[in-house]
């Protein structure tokens, strides 16, 4: 069927929103607007063959065994207790002060977005522990609820990010770099977390009183240290730093950190059955939801671009004599404003067969804007009225904390983003110095 780009895309577009209006799980939605599309686009039955003879070469990949692998060390990291070590660890080691718990928020939700790649699991897991020991020190609800749900999604641009994983493998970048580039921007942002309780205790300090602890003495702390925290950088080092040395792959590296949580795991004490088989249990839940997302994102960008929506869409794009940071800000916007309406995978589905061929024809570098795309998805889960983190956060909030309340509380953490993507553009070398070093 011949129609013109703009009609085509109204067509893909529509199919897969209606689809999703009606409850369609997300992948399966765009499974079915792709045999639709290949029908109409492709030469009828012909192009439905085509299409699932493409669906094989989507998910076969080596590189993708990197997903699995990071869900994997994530599960396992959560089901050994490992985690809860951590907490106790800042909690005895960090001295009586206004706002302690706040900060130890921000500290274990950078140390977990090292180690899980999951924002919604970070949330979750911090507020559960963090928040009953907030209310019952008095903690004023944006004191307690802002900095968890801010530093829950740093795990999007601290790696192992499987959103990252699954960006790179979409719109087809380097995913080793795109890991890499988030490094430095999500220890910045982690700065900016910090930053901001501090000002909003400076102007009152009862908005998170101190509180009596019993904190270790200086040599049970070295201790503590030594063996809860400084081990994970074990972790760190197989996912980051062999892939900075050159010395492994991204799906080689996440092999590796698969392994070392397994060796602390065993030096805990804390290896079983039963807690490898809830990992394993996970882990196959995910992936293969990763991996459906996958096969429908390729094809549907393959039916755009047989359908010329894509190529109308670029000339579209770049025909206007909008510069390459206003056309920036413009794709940004358009993230954020899905981001209210749709979860984070459908909004990379939607986004990125038709957002990187424009930023490409705009001449922007893909790692750069691939950590764009992550941060504006980070900032989705935290914008009304859908953000995802906000209802985990609601999930694990006290029944009486009311769902604008979470809103307020994160509203300046979300400043924090903004102030992160003026550098990113300002500074683009925040995010790619250190691929840049890749051997």
């Amino acid at each position: 069927m011949i129609m013109e780009w703009w009609e085509a895309a109204i067509v893909m577009l529509g199919m897969v929103i209606v689809l999703m209006a009606m409850c369609v799980p997300v992948a399966f939605a765009f499974l079915i607007a792709n045999l639709i599309g290949a029908y109409l686009f492709m030469g009828g039955w012909i192009g439905i063959e085509q299409l699932a003879a493409n669906t094989g070469e989507a998910v076969s990949s080596f590189v993708l065994v990197t997903v699995p692998m990071f869900v994997l060390m994530g599960n396992l990291f959560f089901h050994s207790g490992i985690a809860l070590k951590i907490i106790e660890t800042l909690d005895r080691s960090l001295k009586k002060a206004p706002g302690r718990l706040s900060y130890i928020s921000v500290l274990c939700g950078t140390i977990f977005a090292a180690l899980s790649g999951s924002n919604m699991a970070n949330t979750a897991m911090m507020g559960g522990l963090l928040l009953p020991q907030m209310e019952e020190r008095k903690y004023q609800r944006h004191m307690s609820i802002g900095p968890i749900i801010g530093s829950g999604g740093l795990a999007l641009l601290i790696p192992p990010s499987t959103l990252a994983v699954l960006l790179g493998s979409i719109a087809q970048i380097n995913i080793a770099d795109l890991l890499l580039a988030g490094v430095i921007p999500g220890m910045v942002l982690a700065a900016l977390y910090v930053a901001t309780i501090w000002l909003q205790l400076r102007r009152n300090s009862e908005v998170a009183p101190a509180y009596d602890v019993d904190t270790a003495g200086t040599a049970e702390k070295i201790r503590m240290v030594c063996v809860y925290i400084l081990p994970m950088s074990l972790v760190v080092f197989c996912v980051v730093g062999l892939i900075l040395l050159g010395i492994t792959t991204p799906s080689e590296a996440a092999a590796f950190g698969v392994l070392s949580v397994l060796v602390l795991a065993a030096c805990y004490g804390r290896l079983s059955m039963d807690m490898i088989a809830k990992s394993l249990e996970g882990t196959v839940r995910v992936s293969v939801m990763v991996f459906f997302i996958i096969i429908a994102s390729k094809t549907f960008s393959q039916v755009l671009a047989f359908s010329g929506a894509t190529s109308g869409m670029i000339a579209w794009a770049t025909s206007y004599d909008f510069s390459p940071l206003t056309m920036l800000l413009i794709m940004f916007l358009v993230l954020l404003v899905l981001g209210m309406f749709v979860d984070a995978i459908s909004m990379m589905l939607l986004t990125i067969p038709i957002f990187f061929p424009i930023a490409q024809a705009l001449g922007f570098d893909p790692i750069w804007f691939g950590l764009i795309m992550l941060l504006a998805i980070e900032m989705s889960g935290t914008t009304p009225p859908f953000g995802l983190l906000l209802f985990v956060m609601q999930g694990v909030a006290p029944p009486d904390t009311s769902y604008w309340t979470i809103v307020r509380a994160a509203y300046p953490y979300l400043l924090c983003d903004l102030v992160l993507l003026i550098m990113l553009i300002a500074a683009p070398a925040l995010a790619l110095w250190l691929p840049g070093l890749r051997l």
